[in-house]
């Protein structure tokens, strides 16, 4: 029984054939009524003009009443003059459709699904009370429909028109779905698919640094693909989310209030709001009255650049947002033809004069002041209209005729579909791209042709934009970047501050003027949207447990590493010859350290080594001069000038410690220091035995009487020498000294020094000089009671004294030292012992040559010891 009702409804209301009704069941149909302009071939248009719907009561008691539009809507009045325009540009061009005139039925959808569905079944049928699955056309049907805004609408219209592959362009439409040729075949646009702008705001949250960002969809199929594909790319960018909130389209309170709350609970300071116009009022006045004033709204295509907002505290709350919207294209003669417009030049534009009322907020003679709902209601000082108002008078921001986006896509829309008819037109017969090579009747062809050469359409518009059709009968994204600035005086501006362009290299696609934008409150600074504050200079991210990569803690980089400029949560060690620079962002180059005559300290060491080589120099030069004097003379004065001499190398040898080592300089610095030294010990041990060997001389109960014949102190010299030498060419041989870059020894720099080789042979060379001064020393010490005039061991012991005291200490402070500071140490005790022999030893001859030269004398020295033997 149900069966039959319902199939008994299907063919009633099927067989309602141009206004004849079939016996025995009358369909009533509701009665539309639009803008038409007859020509040869007949577009179809759907626009917006109105905004919302007024539902009438429904009692059951009488027939309902028609759905009334309210809430007329300036940007989409112009979308439907952008599409008289073109039809007249068209109409007036020889190129384009020559001798074939265009014309249209248009009509208003009210933003509303079943208000499109009435207005295209009225565009088919051709008839005002519009018949289902019927053409009523009498002479030419329409060949295609431009339309409609929103999506919800033209998806209805594209699941009908798809059945019978009647082509449909919008102009407005971004719902990804509708690129699903399995089922919508004959629907395509001229606005981008809405999932690609998501790539733009991504793109431009990755720019700003933005990683904590939150997310508000509406409820739709729209709204929740696109917010799935951007947390997509913003995750892939680095990003993260802070929150994702759907807005049901429904008004809902409740809802709102859960995402304010949401809003002022949360750190993210930049929300992305991918939502439609109408279900988003509500939470913008939510969010202005609790002055929600420092967020960043970065908003998508279906709101962006909407002036619908009712209160101004809105505009407040948005100031500083930005905005994706389709690139701003240039209609040559529209702001003229915008300017022209007048009811009585346009008298069959049924919505001029309802646009003339809301513009200069008048009324018509002759109108219901309180009841037409297309006029706006004043309540006293009523303004009658009197067609002598000027267009030119009205606020560019409420009548734009400067910025045309979705405008531009109309223009787009019906100049796509002329040059197809323009193509089918121009068809030669046998070259086809039909059956046979067979050739479209322009006047009377199937929807399906028609299709054929719109998918194939590639044009240059008037403005000079290559014109094109994807697979998916899509356009490719090129979108503005719109910054949402409110002045002091109220008003308000979109101002270009940048574009996406997806068919740009890739790295190239975003362009962005900074310096343009402005934030809330006037600020040029680039607000931050952060989980955790940007880490400082040479600090990694750590990921706290449990929480999004973009929540982190800073951890500071090991020292010898720099931050990974590709991965900022590691850090990279620098090479061994390498050090990071004081931010830890890259590696320089190690400063290299060596004891150089440039420095205070290896200059001053180096006058003090010259200096003391001088003073040398100077107390043998004395000697020379008083070679015959008997406090030259004792002790044997050929040694002393061979101790002289080698003093003078001595003190000389420590300059080639000093400066950049290099191979000669490592191999002999050290073995010329063993060997001048084993000479100045080996000197002084002989000195210390002549003295012995000539005191022993003068008792004739000393055993050692007998020695003084063989001359032992001439071969002390010689054969403690030699031994070193032999040690040294031991030395050279098995482990040569070397050049060495030592990485280890001062952290951040390479210390150039010289590698001695074996430790063990080295210890062997200077082991062997101490044993030489311990020998000397301790023979010094048991003479030291000999008498005073022939005896040099009181001065021979101090100066063994100091130079063990300096050659004890030494070892100990070279070793813990590092770097140019242990060669200093070196040189240091290099000079130390060697003035301490010379001071040790010779000054006090010095200072009886140049201050008692009465003592320097053989009668003195006589009679001083005898006293001293007894005499």
């Amino acid at each position: 029984m149900e069966i039959t009702q319902k199939s008994s409804f299907l063919i009633c209301y099927s067989n309602v054939v141009c206004g004849t009704s079939w016996d025995g069941c009358q369909l009533t149909t509701e009665r539309v009524t639009g803008y038409s302009l007859p020509g040869d071939i007949t577009l179809g248009g759907l626009f917006s003009v109105h905004m919302e719907i007024e539902y009438p009561e429904i009692t059951f008691t009488e027939q309902p009443k028609y759905l009334q539009c309210s809430r007329f809507h300036f940007r989409y009045y112009r979308f439907l003059l952008a599409m008289v325009y073109s039809v007249m540009e068209i109409n007036n061009s020889l190129d384009l459709l020559p001798n074939v005139t265009l014309g249209f039925n248009l009509y208003d959808s009210c933003y509303n699904e079943v208000r499109s569905l009435m207005g295209t079944n009225w565009i088919l049928s051709g008839k005002q009370a519009f018949v289902p699955n019927f053409d009523c056309h009498k002479s030419v049907m329409s060949s295609a429909i431009v339309g409609d805004t929103p999506s919800k609408a033209s998806i209805p219209i594209a699941r009908i028109l798809g059945l019978y592959r009647y082509p449909q362009v919008s102009y407005a439409s971004a719902q990804p779905l509708l690129s699903d040729k399995a089922q919508f075949p004959s629907f395509l646009r001229t606005v981008y698919n809405g999932n690609y702008e998501v790539f733009a705001i991504a793109r431009l949250v990755d720019y700003f640094n933005w990683t904590w960002v939150g997310i508000i969809y509406s409820d739709s199929d729209l709204g929740r693909s696109g917010a799935q594909l951007l947390i997509r790319e913003i995750e892939n960018n680095g990003g993260c989310i802070a929150f994702q909130e759907t807005l049901p389209i429904s008004s809902s309170m409740e809802a709102v209030f859960r995402i304010i709350d949401v809003i002022k609970n949360s750190k993210a300071t930049v929300i992305i709001v991918y939502c439609t116009i109408e279900n988003l009022i509500a939470l913008m006045e939510e969010a202005s009255y609790h002055n929600i004033t420092n967020k960043v709204w970065i908003g998508s295509t279906s709101w962006s650049i909407s002036s619908d907002f009712p209160k101004k505290e809105i505009l407040i709350t948005l100031n500083g947002s930005l905005g994706i919207t389709p690139q701003n294209g240039k209609i040559p003669g529209l702001k003229e033809f915008l300017y022209s417009i007048h009811p009585s030049i346009y008298p069959d534009d049924i919505f001029m004069k309802t646009f003339w009322e809301n513009a200069f907020h008048c009324v018509w003679p002759g109108q219901d002041l309180y009841n037409n709902t297309s006029s706006p209601v004043l309540n006293k000082d009523i303004a009658w209209c009197t067609g002598k108002e000027r267009l030119d008078t009205i606020d560019p921001n409420i009548y734009d005729v400067y910025n045309f986006k979705f405008t531009y896509k109309v223009h787009n829309a019906v100049f796509a579909i002329a040059h197809a008819l323009h193509q089918m037109n121009t068809c030669v017969p046998g070259k086809g791209p039909f059956k046979d090579g067979s050739c479209a009747n322009i006047y009377n062809h199937q929807p399906w042709q028609l299709l054929h050469y719109i998918k194939k359409i590639n044009f240059n518009n008037t403005a000079g934009e290559r014109i094109f059709f994807d697979d998916n009968g899509d356009v490719p994204l090129y979108v503005d970047i719109l910054n949402w600035q409110l002045f002091p005086n109220g008003s308000n501006k979109y101002v270009y501050v940048g574009s996406y362009d997806a068919g740009s290299p890739k790295g190239n696609r975003l362009n962005i003027q900074s310096n343009t934008i402005l934030w809330n409150g006037g600020n040029s600074q680039v607000p931050l949207s952060v989980c955790s504050d940007p880490c400082p200079r040479g600090h990694r991210k750590a990921t706290i447990q449990g929480q999004k990569i973009c929540c982190f803690d800073c951890v500071p980089c090991s020292e010898g590493e720099i931050l990974n400029p590709y991965d900022d949560t590691h850090c990279l060690k620098c090479p061994e010859d390498q050090w990071p620079d004081s931010r830890k962002e890259k590696c320089l180059s190690k400063p290299i350290q060596f004891l150089s005559y440039q420095e205070m300290l290896g200059s001053s060491l180096a006058c003090v080594s010259i200096l003391f080589c001088l003073v040398t120099l100077s107390v043998f030069s004395l000697f020379i001069i008083k070679h015959q004097t008997p406090i030259v003379k004792a002790n044997n004065r050929e040694l002393s000038y061979l101790l002289l001499i080698s003093l003078v190398f001595g003190f000389l040898c420590s300059l080639a410690f000093i400066g950049r080592p290099n191979f000669i300089t490592c191999m002999v610095r050290q073995v010329i220091f063993a060997i001048i030294f084993s000479v100045c010990l080996s000197v002084i041990l002989a000195k210390t035995i002549t003295v012995i060997l000539i005191f022993s001389a003068t008792n004739p109960n000393s055993k050692l009487t007998k020695l003084v014949g063989l001359r032992i102190p001439v071969y002390i010299v010689p054969v403690c020498t030699m031994i070193q030498i032999f040690l040294c060419i031991v030395w050279l041989v098995k482990a040569l000294p070397f050049v060495e870059f030592n990485i280890a020894a001062v952290i951040g720099t390479i210390v150039i020094e010289c590698n001695e080789g074996s430790t063990v042979l080295f210890a062997c060379v200077l082991g062997y000089m101490g044993l030489l001064a311990t020998i000397s020393l301790l023979v010094a010490f048991l003479a030291r009671k000999l008498p005073d005039t022939f005896n040099e061991t009181k001065f021979i012991t101090f100066s063994m004294l100091v130079f063990a005291c300096v050659w004890v200490t030494f070892i100990p402070a070279y070793l813990s030292t590092k770097g140019k500071q242990m060669v200093a140490v070196e040189i240091f005790a290099i000079l130390s012992s060697s003035a301490g022999i010379l001071v040790c030893i010779f000054f006090p001859k010095c200072y009886i040559i140049l201050f008692h030269p009465e003592m320097n004398s053989k009668q003195y020295i006589t009679g001083r010891n005898q006293r001293n033997l007894g005499f």
